[in-house]
């Protein structure tokens, strides 16, 4: 079955990033760094770059899936930009879990609106996490 996965760059935070959210959400943490492949690592120019993540998967015991990358210098770098949102949503049973995951990525966010009951009958909320990535959180109700 095909999956659609926010997939996030960051210059060198990734590591920080993957482990705040693996704290946030549970599940398995994977990290390959460039070191780990010769061809790759052969090709930054700063030596300290190699340890930086080439590819980092959290994976959470709810079928969540979030991957993230540190860029090298030798590579164009863009800032997460605005307009790009990671969604955590889900039905009546999954509000214990989502409020459990907005609480834990509220510590250090920015822009946050509390996840609460909405006028049309969800609980919703966002905020920005302390890496700059928006999210938004929704339960839908019975």
């Amino acid at each position: 079955m095909a999956k659609l996965n926010p997939y996030v760059s960051f210059k060198d935070t990734a590591r920080e990033a993957l482990e705040f959210w693996q704290s946030a959400l549970g599940g398995e943490l994977s990290i390959s760094v460039f070191s780990d492949v010769p061809e790759v690592a052969g090709m930054l120019q700063d030596e300290a770059e190699k340890s930086l993540v080439m590819h980092g998967q959290l994976d959470t015991p709810n079928g969540l899936t979030l991957m993230a990358a540190d860029t090298g210098s030798s590579m164009p770098y863009e800032a997460p930009t605005s307009g790009v949102t990671v969604a955590l949503t889900g039905g009546p049973e999954d509000l214990d879990y989502i409020r459990g995951a907005y609480e834990a990525l509220s510590d250090g966010a920015s822009d946050v609106m509390p996840l609460d009951l909405a006028p049309w009958g969800d609980h919703y909320g966002q905020l920005t996490d302390r890496y700059g990535i928006t999210w938004m959180f929704d339960v839908g109700p019975e």
